[in-house]
């Protein structure tokens, strides 16, 4: 990984971009410019969802009637809560509802047309999230089965449920820390993890839910011919075996349960209420050779996880993956003894009823609902929508002795809570340890567990404000690579002041890359002094500092950058998060790198550029222009606009050598066209390499742009390749301000 704080980089690629400049110069005129966007303010909640303190025990609780649709009309004096039996008095109580969506739907793509370009997403704005839903693959525990009939279940989901102002993730439990890429409503984003949901061979599943029976004709042989001894030698050998495999299921199923904690982790720190789907073939939680003896292991994980759960208002819902099972024999039993054939017969059913108990305990602990015994996985998930439509808030003063320690330990207080009125049923969480939240979550300490904490979160923090970019490139020799840009905002950084004017602080940057399977493919960790003159220090206050950070690509596939800044004076953290998508160039199909696209004022276009002045600082840190700069992007109405890009595996005409391309650029707004720009040739005749077409244009913006969030969506047909793979897209994102 390449690392250097300049600017050099951006000053190169300005002046690639005249020389296209006026390849397609049109203004772009704002469709909306003279409408007003009304959106609904979502609900403010002043007190988090599930609080646990030695002040106030707060939980929450859906009601519903006998057909499973939600109550909403209940008072306090309709509820009893209960710790430990004791009827405890409601001091607080609040009904909340779901926030209404205020994302205006993406423009439908364009069937008809197949070369009509992807719609990109919408970027959501925190007031605009309205279901934040983390949907866990257990690829540790799925059969082969399960997994095939799981992908097209994700992919429905994606395609027909998923709404506007939902944040998603999918992830799984055999991944790792790099599982948790950042929630999104970027269903590309959503699309590459599903492809990532494989069969894992060495998980506890099989090719089916259940392993076929198989005939053993030499086992009565045997038997007769070992006498007792020999029996009960047998027995032992196989009671052993079963010991075995037992524990190598407890180790995956710990590992599935660990894999769940992580996700809880990364959630409690956003507000609401928090949805986790967990999609599992289940795991056992019961001994059945000593009835109604725990697996202690599991049982262990399961408390601490449901305890994490609640404090972090996450509910857990949990869908049986092997769906609707006749537990008869099949087609592929066989077995040549009807009295085998009848106890594996019984031992397969066994352990499919206990593998849901699981599961089943896990939803119930944390206020979910478990869905078994269907084959419409999305059947389940709608149900789990549906859930999400409000809940009650219902708060109680402990007693002094709910926080006291026994013999050195905190008990675990179970709660319940009761319905009056005749025919509802209630869910909510059935207990937490005796431990207050200050106490059981203490800050993170020392830098690197700060910067470790915001690396895992699969949420951006925002203490020290970052702007993260990152494009795919490809180069001839070395290979296909990912640049990133991260942009730091030097006001968020302490910079104190020395003797002789110099101001001087200290930053930590940590910065990880995960391939699409969850592998570490490059991290680094390095501090900064920097130090600077009085003038280069308000320069660097105004205009910020830029961090490059180029990482080599060997594999194609999906990529996740991760950066984490600390300010070591004021101890301040933010993070960024960005998914990359690299193509396999070596297929010899029609590619398009990043965009890089920068802004200028028309009136400065011929003055001599001010701002190439590097900052003299120990970090070699150089100040940039956020209005100008290709890593922020935040550009005002009337300002020329420069992109570039390049072209990968273009067709030759045989007779000329040269490439028929042609692009199109589209300005999209909440996922609306606003400007559509003509479909124009891309002149070749003055480039010498063929293999790699440099293009890019020029627009200006209206002067009464509207301020937000745009899109820029680049689309390249290549006339001379095959229909199916002759057009790309890319885009990238910009906002324009006052």
């Amino acid at each position: 990984m390449k690392r250097c704080l300049s600017l050099m980089l951006f000053f190169s690629l300005s002046l690639i971009v005249s020389v296209f400049a006026g390849q397609q110069t049109q203004p772009a005129q704002d469709k909306n410019a003279a409408s007003t966007d009304k959106q609904s303010t979502p609900q403010k909640e002043k007190d988090e969802v599930v609080r646990i303190s030695v002040t106030l025990v707060q939980i929450d609780a859906v009601v519903t009637d006998g057909k499973g649709r939600q109550v909403t009309d209940l008072k306090a004096e309709d509820f009893e809560v209960y710790e430990d039996g004791r009827r405890q008095q409601i001091t607080n109580f609040n009904y909340i509802a779901a926030p209404s969506a205020s994302v205006p739907q993406p423009a439908p793509a364009d069937i008809a047309n197949k070369n009509a370009p992807p719609v990109p997403p919408v970027n959501l704005r925190p007031e605009q999230v309205r279901r934040t839903i983390a949907l866990v693959v257990d690829d540790l525990g799925l059969s082969f089965e399960s997994t095939a009939h799981l992908r097209d279940s994700l992919k429905k989901f994606v395609n027909e449920q998923m709404q506007s102002g939902d944040l998603v993730a999918i992830i799984r439990t055999g991944a790792g820390m790099g599982a948790l890429q950042q929630f999104t409503a970027d269903k590309r984003q959503l699309y590459a993890a599903i492809e990532r949901v494989k069969w894992n061979p060495m998980g506890r599943g099989g090719v089916s839910a259940f392993a076929p029976i198989e005939p053993d004709p030499q086992r009565r042989a045997r038997e007769e011919t070992m006498g007792r001894g020999g029996r009960e030698q047998q027995r032992d050998e196989q009671s052993q075996r079963d010991k075995i495999n037992q524990l190598r299921e407890d180790i995956f199923a710990v590992g599935t349960l660990g894999a769940l904690n992580f996700v809880v982790r990364g959630l409690r720190d956003l507000p609401g209420r928090k949805s986790v789907i967990l999609f599992s073939d289940g795991f056992r939680l019961f001994n059945r050779d000593n009835f109604g003896e725990s697996n202690q292991r599991i049982l262990e994980s399961l408390r601490r996880l449901t305890d994490l759960a609640n404090r972090a208002s996450v509910v857990v819902y949990t869908i049986d993956t092997r769906g609707l099972q006749t537990l008869l024999a099949t087609a592929a039993d066989a077995s040549n003894n009807p009295e085998e054939m009848t106890r594996k017969l019984n031992e397969r059913r066994d352990e499919f009823y206990d593998t849901q108990e699981g599961l089943n305990y896990l939803a119930n602990e944390t206020g979910g609902l478990f869905f078994r015994n269907t084959n419409d996985l999305n059947r389940g998930i709608s149900r789990v929508l549906e859930d999400q439509k409000g809940y009650y808030l219902l708060g109680y003063m402990p007693e002094s002795s709910t926080f006291k320690p026994e013999k050195g330990l905190r008990k675990f207080h179970k709660l319940s809570v009761k319905v009056k009125r005749a025919g509802l049923k209630v869910r909510t969480r059935t207990g937490f340890f005796g431990i207050a939240n200050e106490e059981e979550r203490p800050a993170p300490r020392t830098p690197a567990q700060q910067l470790l904490s915001a690396l895992v979160s699969p949420f951006a923090s925002g203490g020290i404000h970052l702007k993260l970019t990152s494009v795919f490139g490809h180069d001839a020799k070395a290979g296909s690579y990912v640049s990133s840009m991260l942009h730091i905002e030097g006001k968020d950084l302490t910079l104190a002041e020395e003797e002789g004017g110099f101001h001087k602080g200290i930053v930590n940057i940590a910065a990880f890359t995960f391939s699409d399977n969850g592998r570490i493919v490059d991290q680094n960790s390095r501090t900064y002094t920097l130090r600077m003159n009085d003038e280069q220090y308000r320069k660097v206050l105004k205009q910020g500092f830029l961090y490059t950070i180029i990482v080599p690509v060997k594999k194609p596939g999906a990529y996740q950058l991760r950066v984490a800044v600390r300010d070591d004076a004021s101890e301040r953290v933010g993070s960024a998060n960005q998914f990359i998508e690299v193509p396999d160039i070596s297929k010899k199909r029609l590619a398009l790198s990043g965009i890089v696209a920068s802004a200028s004022d028309p009136s400065e276009l011929n003055k001599p550029r001010t701002d190439q002045a590097s900052a003299s600082t120990e970090g070699a840190v150089d100040a940039v222009n956020p209005q100008a700069s290709p890593s922020v992007r935040k550009f005002r109405g009337g300002m020329l606009l420069d992109y570039i890009f390049v072209i990968y595996n273009a067709q030759l005409d045989r007779a000329t050598t040269r490439p028929q391309l042609e692009s199109q650029m589209i300005m999209l707004r909440d996922g609306k066209p606003v400007f559509t720009g003509k479909l124009s040739p891309i002149d070749s005749s003055h480039l010498a390499n063929m293999k790699q077409v440099v293009a890019g244009g020029r627009i200006q913006f209206a002067t009464n742009m509207e301020p937000g969030e745009y899109v820029l969506q680049v689309m390249v047909i290549d006339k001379l390749a095959k229909e199916k793979y002759n057009t790309t897209t890319q885009w990238i994102d910009f906002e324009i301000v006052k």
